[in-house]
């Protein structure tokens, strides 16, 4: 095995671990956030939209979405065709979304506070270069 991937994936699952222990105190869970994070960026969508753009399967999308629309998160509409779900931020959201924002970005500062600004461009260049 290529040790890039290991590393990756080791380093991966550390930051989605301690990217939960964060946000318990928001009652959330990162797979929650990047939706909440994908709707807030780029407004209402649908699922198949969401689950596309985050490259996650459609039941864990579907399954995620029903437990943030449960905890008052988001909200389901019916699309021009019935059939079609459209996603949106609840005012609940948008109101916690600022708090959440801080959050992570204080989370995020921490990871990378290591690295000088030169070796963060440098690090999203060699990812860019990656297939993927």
């Amino acid at each position: 095995m290529n040790p890039i991937f290991h590393a990756l994936f080791q380093k991966s699952r550390f930051l989605t671990n301690c990217l939960n222990e964060v946000l318990k105190q928001h009652n959330l869970y990162s797979s929650q956030w990047t939706i909440l994070y994908c709707l807030q960026k780029h407004g209402a969508m649908t699922l198949t939209q969401i689950w596309k753009y985050l490259n996650v399967e459609a039941p864990s999308v579907t399954r995620a979405i029903s437990r943030l629309e449960d905890l008052g998160w988001v909200q389901r509409v019916d699309g021009e065709d019935k059939r079609e779900k459209i996603v949106t931020l609840s005012a609940m959201a948008v109101e916690h979304l600022p708090a959440i924002t801080a959050t992570i970005l204080a989370f995020e500062a921490e990871m990378v506070g290591s690295l000088t600004v030169e070796e963060q461009e440098q690090f999203m260049n060699l990812l860019q270069k990656m297939k993927g």
